[in-house]
């Protein structure tokens, strides 16, 4: 059997991840990069959060605020890998990425991605544990 967790359980464990990207001063907001592997060493894309990254959680899951989209991509390469960044660009939480329908974390309509190609995220949510 699965653990789970009481709903005001969940909303502190999403709101801690979420609001863990506001945190530091270096930058005025936290950012998205997109990879072409988990090492990170061709960046794609960085996409920038609101000033408040995500609103407060309700049963479990945050909604982001705006996302700023990249629109002149770094380098050329196929999206596998994100990360998100706080205000001192530390790295907060990771995952992967695929094309709409194809099990990611975060679905973009391509993962194909050409240098100078303008990359959006229009909707995110993150959802604690159940």
């Amino acid at each position: 059997m699965a653990l789970t967790h009481v709903a005001a359980l969940r909303n502190t464990l999403a709101n801690a991840a979420v609001d863990a990207i506001d945190v530091g001063s270096t930058d005025a907001s936290g950012d998205i990069q997109i990879a072409t592997s988990s090492a990170f060493s061709t960046i794609l894309a960085t996409l920038t959060f609101s000033a408040t990254a995500f609103g407060a959680a309700s049963a479990g899951v945050a909604t982001a605020n705006a996302i700023t989209a990249d629109t002149n991509a770094a380098n050329t390469g196929t999206a596998a890998n994100f990360r998100f960044r706080d205000r001192d660009n530390n790295e907060v939480l990771r995952g992967t990425v695929s094309a709409t329908g194809g099990g990611g974390d975060i679905q973009l309509s391509s993962v194909g991605i050409t240098a100078g190609d303008t990359i959006s995220i229009t909707s995110m949510t993150y959802t604690a544990s159940p």
